[in-house]
């Protein structure tokens, strides 16, 4: 055993199974749900409290070695992938949750604490966290990349939903930002800072979250249109009507055809937007009547509505199967999903402008949007040894940010920066580079935490 792994063994408690160089470990770890070449570590480490956490760190602070944390694996960017090799750090073990606090609306929950286990802690105090990005990812993780979804025209990203965190620094010192009220004024907003910054400026292990009460009553809105600008058109006017919906989401024509060719959708062929509102009936119905005159101005082939639970259920599984249907006409190919958001009166053009692309470079792929937000992703599975459509691909991307920052967008809505858009956001916020560098120095001057993420700290 090498200095290094006995330092990491006495980290976590003495535990030897939780620093492992096994072969499945480190594979396991070596890649995130993206198109990136897998990097394996040398050795996956996996404590179980934030004091382990700070000795861990401390342990790779005095060595040298990177630190790689890793929740779920479900990124899209490359942020779990140890391109420097050292330790993957899995916080999976850190799964409690620690308190729900109805009265407050706030739960404290470890890292490691999944989606799903904090709905089962919550519901029944008839609350739940809204955030939702599909993937059944960690919430630590969720934080780390600023994760949104489907619900974010009402309730916001990660950002607008964590109110404090405990978090551990390179050198293996362990702070705590923000507070258990609603709001602060004190200091500088280092809550704000972590949440998104992907593991490269602290190790985030603690989160309050902010809860919100289940909704007396939901129903979810269908509306199929022959063309996809119909359909945005609707999207852009309900948004400027304030129409207030939880969810509006867009499904291109291709995406629609993915759903029926494999999971028997049968929906209507062209595009079709998704909504759902939430809250008094009477509220609900006045916002979703608006949307369908709306989609009936504009020409809808079908509106439906869906008010029964099991059948709003299945309607927004199918909205989050579209990727796995895509999956299955693409056997043994890897997902690259473009990320780009702009304004919401943008959308038409930067869907058209998608759409145009595609065809122009001859790539297979529909385009799926949280349409209430601007965010714009186009869904493509390639053969990362084809290099050929890689290259065709790459062009796509780097001519879709392109279209966005003109727009008023950015090269990321939801994603993050990671590994693939890192010269992405150099190209966007060209003036910041020397704060982040000297963010990234402030709190890792060693360099180790997920290094080769998010920025270059030499051109």
């Amino acid at each position: 055993m090498t200095d290094l792994q006995a330092g990491l063994v006495a980290a976590v408690s003495g535990d030897q199974r939780r620093v492992s160089d096994g072969e499945s470990d480190r594979a396991l770890h070596a890649a995130d749900s993206s198109v990136h070449r897998p990097v394996r570590p040398e050795l996956v480490v996996s404590p179980s409290s934030t004091g382990e956490v700070s000795a861990v760190l401390a342990v790779a602070h005095a060595h040298g070695v990177p630190v790689t944390p890793f929740g779920a694996g479900s990124s899209l960017e490359g942020h779990v992938i140890p391109v420097a090799g050292g330790i993957s750090l899995d916080l999976r073990g850190l799964d409690r949750v620690a308190r729900v606090a109805p009265d407050d609306l706030t739960a404290v929950v470890g890292a490691g604490v999944t989606r799903s286990a904090l709905a089962a802690a919550a519901g029944p105090h008839g609350l739940f966290f809204p955030v939702d990005p599909g993937a059944d990812a960690t919430l630590g993780g969720m934080a780390a990349t600023n994760a949104a979804g489907t619900t974010t025209i009402r309730y916001g990203k990660m950002r607008a939903n964590v109110l404090a965190l405990e978090a551990v620094l390179p050198g293996g010192s362990v702070i705590r930002t923000g507070s258990q009220a609603p709001k602060t004024s004190a200091g500088y907003d280092l809550t704000g800072l972590l949440v998104g910054s992907e593991g490269t400026l602290a190790v985030i292990t603690e989160l309050t979250l902010r809860l919100h009460g289940i909704p007396e009553h939901a129903a979810a809105l269908r509306a199929s249109f022959p063309t996809v600008e119909a359909a945005c058109r609707v999207a852009v006017a309900a948004v400027g009507a304030g129409v207030a919906v939880t969810r509006l989401e867009l499904l291109d024509h291709a995406a629609v055809e993915a759903l029926n060719d494999h999971l028997g959708t049968g929906l209507p062929v062209g595009a079709c937007l998704l909504a759902e509102a939430a809250g008094a009936a009477g509220a609900v119905g006045a916002d979703l009547g608006l949307l369908r005159q709306l989609a009936a101005e504009e020409g809808a082939v079908e509106i439906v509505d869906e008010r029964d639970p099991d059948a709003r259920a299945r309607l927004w599984q199918a909205r989050h199967d579209v990727t796995y249907a895509m999956a299955a006409s693409a056997p043994g190919r890897k997902e690259w999903s473009t990320d780009t958001c702009v304004p919401v009166s943008e959308l038409p053009g930067a869907v058209a402008f998608a759409r145009a692309e595609l065809e122009r470079l001859g790539l297979r792929a529909p385009i799926l949007g949280h349409v209430g937000d601007g965010n714009v992703h186009v869904a493509l599975f390639v053969d990362p040894d084809d290099a050929d459509e890689v290259g065709r691909v790459a062009e796509l991307v780097d001519r879709l940010v392109g279209d966005a920052l003109a727009r008023g967008g950015t090269c990321t809505g939801e994603h993050g920066i990671g590994l693939g858009k890192v010269a992405a956001l150099e190209r966007e916020h060209p003036d910041l580079l020397p704060l982040y560098r000297g963010l990234k120095h402030l709190f890792d001057p060693r360099g180790i935490l997920n290094p080769g993420k998010v920025i270059r700290l030499a051109d």
